[in-house]
């Protein structure tokens, strides 16, 4: 019918790989002609169009994070879900926040998050500006009301702007984005602010030099992310958020120094569980250093106040500085006191997979729908079915966890 893997087989001496990506990659295509058959649909719309054009490197980058969205057919959310118009999941919890990773580059290898030698995808693999933007207003139509740009490092991408300017065409929602707010500057601050950015956080984990090119492993210094810091607020890019991750035997003992930013720039610093989700899997619970071990060596300098004005689905609990200097400190407990319950976001990643949770093992590509001329209604159809197989909870504390393929550099944070 369509050659499936003796086709494939005849390209094999132009491909340059080596046995075990050749039958991933014939596993990939058995695959697709298997739900194909079934679905009576093309079994390449759900493969990257330039899989025999793509470098060794690339190649096996494309295998791992295909292989997710077409292993098995995406369930139908029941049709009084689907004419509710609204994206919400079997444990009735309805989606307000997108978290859209436009890259998978960065120019930091944090040590928890990305190794050295880790493989990025082609850029005509991601989605686009355009597609970003039309996902973006069709979620606004479902109810989204926060849109975060995630990635990688977002500042990365060329088109940035335009994504911006794309994503506030289609809706008056608030967009964010994340950042380790190493290539910041007035001028590009002030232009993703005119085209409609709302806001910035910026990742810190350490104010130290040493420890933080140890960390990032890469040459941006302490007082670059400061500066990036002051440029943020001078720009009104507010209320600025700083991230930290506390690793154990790494920097879990600059808690109070961190803190101290919240205090100097009048902003929320939030300090985040260590979480599996980093590309080596080599994450390790001894090493997660909880957000109440956190709270107490900063109350051991700083006292502090629940601000007990948290958003019932937010992720962070908030205290203010009990002296009332002004800033705040936040702390996302996802290890130690899951908050799975109050959920309400979805994850788009560079690739056009949607994911429903940062834990996902499963995701379902948009990509065939958004190239293959699917309708609005028919998108937001299937963003509606996939929120619908978000699960209960992640799991991490359990012995049956399974860490996600796909570290937070490919997925979004």
């Amino acid at each position: 019918m369509y050659g499936g893997t003796k086709a494939l087989a005849s390209k094999r001496e132009n491909l340059f790989v080596n046995d075990s990506q050749f039958r991933n990659v014939c596993g990939l295509v058995r695959d697709s002609l298997s739900t194909a058959m079934q679905r009576s649909v093309s079994p390449f719309t759900a493969i990257p169009l330039n899989l025999f054009k793509a470098s060794p490197n690339d190649l096996e980058g494309t295998v791992q994070t295909r292989a997710h969205s077409i292993s098995e057919p995406l369930p139908r959310a029941p049709e009084a879900i689907r004419a509710a118009r609204r994206m919400m999941d079997s444990h009735g919890r309805t989606i307000l926040d997108l978290r859209i990773s436009i890259t998978d580059r960065c120019n930091f290898r944090c040590v928890y998050c990305m190794e050295p030698d880790v493989q990025f995808q082609p850029p005509e693999a991601l989605l686009s500006p355009t597609e970003i933007a039309r996902i973006a207003k069709v979620a606004g139509s479902l109810g989204v009301r926060k849109i975060r740009v995630t990635g990688g490092e977002p500042t990365l991408h060329p088109k940035l702007e335009e994504i911006i300017s794309g994503i506030r065409q289609t809706s008056g929602i608030e967009i964010a984005m994340i950042t380790n707010g190493s290539l910041l500057s007035r001028e590009k601050l002030a232009r993703w602010k005119r085209a409609g950015l709302d806001r910035i956080t910026i990742s810190i984990d350490s104010v130290r030099s040493d420890r933080f090119s140890k960390v990032t492993r890469s040459t941006t210094t302490p007082d670059d992310v400061m500066r990036g810091i002051e440029m943020c607020i001078a720009e009104g890019l507010t209320p600025l958020k700083l991230n930290a991750v506390l690793v154990r035997g790494v920097n879990d003992d600059e808690a109070v120094e961190l803190a101290r930013l919240a205090r100097r720039f009048s902003v929320e610093m939030r300090f985040i569980e260590y979480m599996p989700l980093d590309s080596a899997h080599a994450w390790d619970a001894t090493r997660v250093v909880s957000a109440r071990e956190t709270r107490e060596a900063i109350e051991a300098v700083f006292a502090l106040t629940p601000t007990n004005a948290d958003d019932p689905h937010s992720t962070a609990r908030t205290y203010h500085f009990t002296d009332g200097v002004a800033g705040q400190i936040g702390f996302i407990a996802p290890v130690s006191e899951p908050f799975c319950g109050a959920c309400s976001r979805l994850r788009l990643t560079a690739d056009g997979n949607v994911r429903p949770c940062l834990f996902s093992t499963k995701e379902w590509s948009v990509m065939p729908l958004l190239r293959g001329g699917a309708s609005d209604t028919e998108i937001a159809d299937f963003l509606i079915d996939v929120t619908w197989t978000k699960l209960a909870g992640h799991t991490i504390s359990a012995p049956t966890f399974v860490q996600p393929q796909r570290p937070m550099s490919a997925v979004g944070g």
